[in-house]
C-alpha cells in the first residue's frame, strides 16, 4: 500500500515537472520570436502557456498586448475587432486574477484605449475614455514606477487635451467630469515613461507631438533625433520611426 502511494506521488510530480518544462520552453520560444519581431507566431506560444497556466498574469498581459499590436496591423476591420476582443479576454482574465495588480490594469487600460479607435458608439467611446484613465490610475497608484502605464496616462492627457471642445461637452453630458487633462501632465507622465524604458519607440513619438503641440520645437527635435536612433524592438518600431523622421523633416 505505502509502495503504491510512493509510486503515485513520484508520478504526480515527475508529470507536473515535465509540465512545468514544457511551459518554460514555450516561453522561451515565444520571447526568442519576439526578439526575431514574429509577433504572430510569439503570440500562438503565449496562448499555449496561458491555456497552460490561466492565472499566469505576465504571460496573459503578454497576450493581451501582442493581439493589440498584431490588430492594429490589421487591413480588415473585422479582424481588428476580433484580435481586439481576444485582448480584452486576456486583460480580463488577468484583471480577474488580481484586481491589484499593475500589470492587470495596464492591460485593461492599453485594451480600451486600442478600442476607442474603432469604436462607432458615443456613449461607449466615452465610456472607454473614462475607464482608460480609471485603470491606468490604479495601476500607477499601485507602482508608480509601471513604464507603460506612465505612457497610456501621458496619452490620455495628450489626448483629451487636444479633444475637440464638443467632445468634451458630450464627456461630461454622459459620465460628468472627467480629470483635467493638461499638456504638462502629459509630457510628466511620458518623460517619466522614457526614464524607465529607453527604448520605447512609441513613447518617443507621443512624447515629441506633445512637445511640438505646447510649442516646443526644440524639445521635439531632440526627442525625434534619439528616437530614429533606437533599435527596433517591436514590428510596429520601423513604421513609428518612419512617421518620427518625417515629422522630425517639418520641424527643421
Amino acid at each position: 500500500m505505502i509502495k503504491r502511494i510512493f509510486v503515485t506521488v513520484f508520478v504526480f510530480f515527475a508529470g507536473y515537472c515535465v509540465y512545468a518544462q514544457d511551459a518554460d520552453l514555450l516561453l522561451k520560444e515565444a520571447l526568442d520570436l519576439e526578439h526575431q519581431l514574429q509577433e504572430p507566431a510569439a503570440l500562438e506560444k503565449y496562448k499555449q502557456v496561458a491555456a497552460m497556466q490561466p492565472k499566469n498574469i505576465p504571460v496573459l498581459v503578454k497576450c493581451a498586448e501582442l493581439c493589440c499590436s498584431i490588430g492594429g496591423r490589421q487591413a480588415d476591420k473585422i479582424a481588428v475587432r476580433n484580435f481586439f476582443d481576444l485582448a480584452e479576454t486576456y486583460a480580463q482574465q488577468a484583471f480577474e486574477t488580481d484586481s491589484n495588480n499593475a500589470d492587470a490594469n495596464y492591460a485593461k487600460a492599453l485594451v480600451n484605449g486600442k478600442f476607442t479607435g474603432i469604436e462607432t458608439d458615443n456613449k461607449k467611446t466615452v465610456s472607454l475614455v473614462r475607464d482608460i484613465y480609471s485603470y491606468a490610475a490604479k495601476a500607477l497608484y499601485i507602482n508608480p514606477n509601471h513604464a507603460r502605464t506612465n505612457y497610456i496616462l501621458g496619452k490620455w492627457h495628450f489626448e483629451m487635451t487636444d479633444l475637440a471642445w464638443y467632445k468634451k461637452v458630450a464627456v461630461k453630458a454622459f459620465y460628468g467630469a472627467l480629470p483635467e487633462a493638461e499638456i504638462d501632465s502629459a509630457i510628466k507622465y511620458m518623460e517619466k515613461c522614457r526614464a524607465l524604458d529607453p527604448y520605447f519607440v512609441l513613447n518617443y513619438l507621443d512624447l515629441a507631438k506633445a512637445y511640438r503641440y505646447n510649442d516646443e520645437p526644440a524639445k521635439a527635435i531632440d526627442v525625434l533625433n534619439k528616437l530614429i536612433r533606437l533599435p527596433n524592438r517591436t514590428a510596429d518600431d520601423a513604421s513609428l520611426k518612419e512617421e518620427g523622421k518625417q515629422l522630425l523633416e517639418k520641424l527643421q
